[in-house]
């Protein structure tokens, strides 16, 4: 597959292509408050950490795109990373912004290949894009609260054990972790409280066709952990541990 790549600072006229390119995020996914509330605004005020890729020729299509932010985690301490990870990234990034906080490490908050295009390796061609941005604006290290892309086939498996499962050769048992490591990264911790979505029982029965009737622990599709239903008390919580990864450049 020809492509290039650019950043959104590049070619701004690319914005609405790339913004509108179709994923695969469970609906949930997409109703936690702090990424509805951050999210959209990485390309709109930081388009120099969006890449894309586009095929080749007039009028490509954006197949896949590569969103990090910059942000300060000398306050976390010598090889700290935050518990809160992907939530925590997206508040820290703008609220530093805000607040002139000098940034000194970029951490990656998605990379996402369009349905048609996934299995071609662009996700690894992105994730190197994505460390080269950074080390072009003079960061010498890209932090990524990673999302397991096989873990949801074992929601039960508790995280920290499932993060640092390898392979007969050495490599992560999982392929999206796999990516990371074969590019440099090293896996460094759980973030156990990654991303939250808290929502009425009306609501996740909505996203995904399931009852939520009972108390207790309910496997989703797409989910890496059940979510905690509470029938009597009208809600359920979903509370998704990611894995640092930690790329030096």
């Amino acid at each position: 597959m020809v492509l290039r790549i650019a950043s959104l600072a590049e070619r701004p006229e690319m914005y609405d292509a790339v913004a509108g390119m179709a994923d695969t995020w469970p609906e949930f996914i997409r109703n936690d408050l702090v990424g509805n509330a951050h999210y959209g605004r990485i390309a709109r005020e930081l388009p120099e950490y969006v890449l894309f890729a586009e095929g080749e020729g007039e009028g490509g299509e954006v197949v896949a795109h590569a969103y990090s932010v910059p942000l300060a985690l000398g306050d976390e301490g010598p090889g700290a990373l935050p518990a809160r990870g992907w939530d925590e990234v997206l508040v820290r990034a703008f609220g530093d912004r805000r607040q002139g906080v000098t940034p000194d490490t970029v951490s990656a908050v998605s990379i996402v290949v369009a349905p048609h295009a996934q299995g071609t390796g662009l996700s690894a061609r992105m994730l190197s894009a994505m460390r080269d941005n950074a080390r072009a604006k003079g960061f010498d290290e890209v932090v990524a609260p990673v999302r397991p892309n096989a873990k949801h086939l074992e929601p039960r498996t508790a995280m920290e054990e499932y993060a640092f499962r390898t392979r007969e050769d050495g490599l992560p048992h999982d392929p999206w972790l796999r990516v990371h490591v074969r590019a440099g990264g090293r896996i460094e911790a759980v973030a156990p409280a990654s991303m939250t979505v808290a929502a009425s029982l009306h609501e996740w029965r909505e996203w995904t066709g399931l009852p939520f009737d009972k108390e207790g622990r309910v496997e989703v599709p797409g989910a890496l952990v059940p979510v905690h239903c509470e029938p009597a008390l009208g809600y359920a919580v979903y509370v998704e541990p990611n894995v640092w990864v930690r790329h030096a450049l």
